[in-house]
This record gives structure tokens, C-alpha cells and sequence, in this order.
């Protein structure tokens, strides 16, 4: 599936990326940026990067759970990761609706 039309990357290209870079830290973290910089590439309009976000968390789910990674810490990282993302998710929305009542 092509995620990003700006640079033609597909969603394999993009877990392919997440999975190299969980086998140099498994535990660090992965945002858009990161992985678009290890494809030398750039975010253009960004409009791909919330896909993106959905990607990096269940490659991260599933390459942990490949690797038999200790439960509490992959579930507590997950969850901490989930809940960032909704936040910036909601944070969007408002900012959406405050600038369409502005105008």
C-alpha cells in the first residue's frame, strides 16, 4: 500500500525501516521523522505521518511480541505511546476547529 505519494513509499518500506531500527535499540523511539531521515527522504506535506504513527506502533507490537520481549515493559511502553498519539491527535482537531471558527 502506498502510504506516502509525495516520496512513493509503500508501508513495507516503512516497516522494513521501524524493523532496522528496533534491531540497533529496541526500546528507543520511533517517530516519523526518524524513519523518513533513515530513508533519506523528508516529510513533504506530512499528510502520510498519522499512518505512518499507526505503522511504528504494531511493527513495534510485533517485533516485540516476536521476540518474546518481557510483557509489563512492551505493554507500559505501548500504552504510553497510544496515549501520546491520541493526545496529539486531539491537540490537531482543536487546533482545526478553533482556526475554521476564527475565520
Amino acid at each position: 500500500m502506498l502510504v506516502c505519494s509525495c516520496n512513493y513509499i509503500t508501508d513495507q518500506d516503512i516497516r522494513e525501516v521501524i524493523t532496522q531500527l528496533l534491531d540497533e535499540d529496541c526500546w528507543q523511539l520511533i517517530v516519523p521523522a526518524k524513519v523518513y531521515h533513515a530513508m533519506s527522504k523528508r516529510g513533504r506535506c506530512c499528510g502520510c505521518f498519522p499512518t505512518v504513527v499507526d505503522l511504528i506502533v504494531s511493527t513495534t507490537e510485533a517485533y516485540h511480541a516476536a521476540r518474546n520481549s518481557d510483557g509489563v515493559e512492551v505493554i507500559d511502553f505501548m500504552e504510553r505511546l497510544r496515549r501520546f498519539h491520541q493526545e496529539q491527535k486531539t491537540a490537531i482537531l482543536e487546533r482545526r476547529q478553533r482556526t475554521v471558527s476564527a475565520a
